[in-house]
């Protein structure tokens, strides 16, 4: 009671519904959490499923070296500003785009990565002066060796992402992710029961 004398109750959260079971609210049922179409509980939103993943159906493994201070930072952007994109990378991050050797790489594909991202700053703009154009020549001669090795040039990927183009690495985490699923895994230099 409020010192007015009206009834003042809090409403009953879902997990304290009591006697009152599924209580219906205009058109919304409230014990169940079914509102319109969408029964949230079981996260079902129409006939789509959401969270469950058909049986055979591939998901890219993405290892993504990003340079600490512009790429790292423009994801950081994409997350905080709730951009969507696949949840399919795994990222290390580096004090710069130069420090990933061609080593790395190889290293993330023997391990079971399907794709591998490198991102830096744009050249000219590196925080070390020089480190992104070292890095364009090291790795540009690296997608020939793994192409020589029989992986295909596709899965391996370079680009130049600034702190502020939260949107630009959104995008590129998600056509790199399309573009695999179209490769289907990656099997040609996965260790012997390795990480598949």
């Amino acid at each position: 009671m409020s010192m007015d004398g009206k009834d003042t109750k809090a409403p009953r959260s879902q997990g304290d519904r009591g006697d009152a079971g599924n209580q219906k609210v205009g058109s919304q049922e409230v014990g169940s959490q079914k509102v319109g179409s969408q029964e949230v509980g079981s996260q079902e939103v129409g006939s789509q499923e959401v969270g469950s993943q058909e049986v055979g159906e591939f998901e890219p493994k993405i290892i993504g070296f990003l340079c600490n201070w512009c790429s790292y930072t423009g994801a950081d952007l994409a997350g905080t500003s709730r951009i969507q994109y696949p949840p399919n990378i795994r990222v290390i991050k580096v004090m710069c785009s130069g420090r990933v050797n061609p080593q790395f790489v190889m290293k993330a594909f023997q391990e079971g990565a399907d794709g591998v991202l490198v991102s830096g700053c744009h050249p000219g703009d590196c925080h070390y002066i020089e480190g992104n154009f070292h890095t364009r020549r090291k790795l540009t001669m690296l997608r020939d060796q793994l192409e020589f090795m029989g992986i295909e040039a596709e899965r391996f990927q370079i680009s130049w992402v600034s702190a502020s183009e939260g949107i630009k690495f959104a995008e590129v985490v998600s056509n790199f992710t399309d573009r695999l699923r179209d490769l289907g895994p990656q099997t040609q230099l996965v260790k012997r029961g390795g990480a598949r």
